[in-house]
């Protein structure tokens, strides 16, 4: 059931960083489409400023995932600080988001909408082209890597280059979550520096009895796809499989470092270093089972900082996936939560002066890395909170700069296509957990899948 939360002070809902904008500054008779109405003022936005929300009563309609506090912080303080913008927010997990968001785009579409993969709601043309906002607030002047992944061609495609039509609350990560307390119980002081190591240390959490890898891989969006790409990164570079997501042309998903993750993610199930309902637990349930101490490691994302800081203070640790070789560069699934603007939202501009809030505003960028635990968006030298050196949250922070330097940000697999996630890497990661493929089965079928989707396009 999707949940409603309408909220004046506290505006309600998640990862709603996203909502971007539609061309408020497009000059006329450019290709760049028109700001919508905002509900503030009936006068289009001026070319010379910025839209903002106006000062009339305002409501702006979100689609957010539901389970993670950071939209909902940032919702509260933005009417906190424009009083007069209160939010109706629904919340959906993301596998009901995925399955909703051309339906929803269409017949209801809201202002701010945690998005799925992108290039078939471009091609459809459910999304607000956002280069017009980027020019009005400047976002073209941020690093271009924050941009790169939100960029589309005409039509959806290829990704990673031409117009805008998303945004990002925060520069999100993936790698490598560890319970101290059970670390120690084997005589792991710091975190593997190598495959081999990590490999160590769950056969160690084995034989003590301590679950070696709380994950979780059960519904329409299963969680294998995190360890897995993990894998990939340690056994070969990001490059390729950018391109297999940005859907280059001959890009295939299939190649021999891929396989051996694959089969590196089998060893481990089989060794029996998963829970044995792996394939029946859910995110939520995950996320309380570690934070329960009932498993040593969990492959997740920066985005669970500031919580594991509040739940395990002092108990957490994190780093990137050790490479298979000693000194190796290091790479990781490293993108922006999504968010969109509907194409035909009635309050874009506002949504726009949201979204550019977030990325810019001193006490927006507090709550992205207190509650978020990942780095905001925004200018390279936008301001940047302290952060405790004990807390996790200060650990992924410096894994992303470590990314950052060895060039390493990888796009998450699951965004290749629309349907990819639920409709490929789930199903046939949970064949795989089954004993009902073979790692090189599963390659295939997935890119078997991937071409299918592409040319049904």
């Amino acid at each position: 059931m999707a949940r409603r939360v309408r909220s004046g002070q506290a505006g309600a809902a998640l990862v709603i960083a996203m909502g971007t904008l539609a061309a408020a500054c497009a000059a006329p008779g450019s290709n760049s489409p028109q700001p919508a109405a905002t509900g503030t003022s009936s006068q289009p936005t001026s070319q010379s400023a910025a839209p903002t929300c106006g000062t009339a009563p305002i409501t702006m309609n979100g689609y957010f995932e539901t389970g993670f506090p950071l939209p909902k912080a940032l919702t509260t303080e933005f009417s906190k600080q424009h009083p007069n913008v209160t939010w109706n927010i629904r919340e959906d997990q993301f596998a009901v988001i995925t399955q909703n968001a051309p339906r929803v785009l269409a017949d209801n579409p809201p202002d701010l909408m945690r998005l799925p993969q992108v290039s078939e709601l471009v091609k459809d043309n459910l999304l607000k082209n956002l280069d017009g906002y980027a020019q009005a607030f400047g976002w073209d002047k941020w690093p271009a890597s924050q941009l790169e992944q939100l960029r589309l061609g005409p039509g959806g495609r290829p990704r990673g280059e031409g117009s805008l039509y998303a945004l990002g609350l925060n520069f999100s990560m993936t790698g490598v979550f560890y319970n101290k307390k059970l670390a120690a119980q084997i005589g792991m002081s710091t975190p593997p520096a190598t495959l081999a190591e990590l490999d160590a240390a769950l056969a160690k959490a084995k034989d003590a009895g301590i679950t070696p890898i709380v994950q979780f891989n059960g519904g329409a969006t299963g969680g294998l796809a995190f360890p897995l790409q993990n894998l990939m990164a340690a056994y070969g570079p990001p490059g390729p499989i950018n391109d297999w997501i940005f859907q280059k042309p001959g890009a295939t998903i299939d190649t021999p470092s891929n396989l051996q993750a694959v089969q590196h993610l089998e060893r481990w199930v089989k060794a029996g270093y998963f829970q044995k309902d792996v394939n029946a637990v859910d995110y939520a349930t995950m996320m309380s089972r570690f934070i329960d101490g009932q498993g040593l490691f969990m492959f997740n994302g920066d985005w669970e900082s500031g919580n594991l800081d509040k739940q395990m203070a002092g108990n957490v640790g994190f780093s990137l996936m050790p490479p298979a070789q000693q000194g190796g560069k290091q790479a990781a699934m490293s993108a922006p939560l999504t968010f969109g603007i509907a194409a035909n939202a009635k309050n874009a501009d506002c949504a726009a002066f949201f979204l550019n809030w977030v990325a810019t505003d001193q006490k927006a960028r507090d709550v992205g890395v207190e509650v978020g635990g990942s780095h905001p968006m925004g200018p390279a030298d936008a301001y940047m909170p302290k952060v405790s050196s004990d807390t996790v949250t200060a650990s992924t922070l410096a894994a992303g700069a470590d990314i950052a330097k060895d060039n390493g940000a990888m796009d998450f697999i699951a965004n290749a296509t629309g349907a990819i996630y639920a409709k490929s890497w789930t199903p046939n990661l949970q064949k795989l957990v089954g004993g009902q493929q073979t790692p090189q089965e599963l390659l295939k079928a997935v890119q078997a899948d991937y071409f299918g989707q592409i040319e049904g396009n």
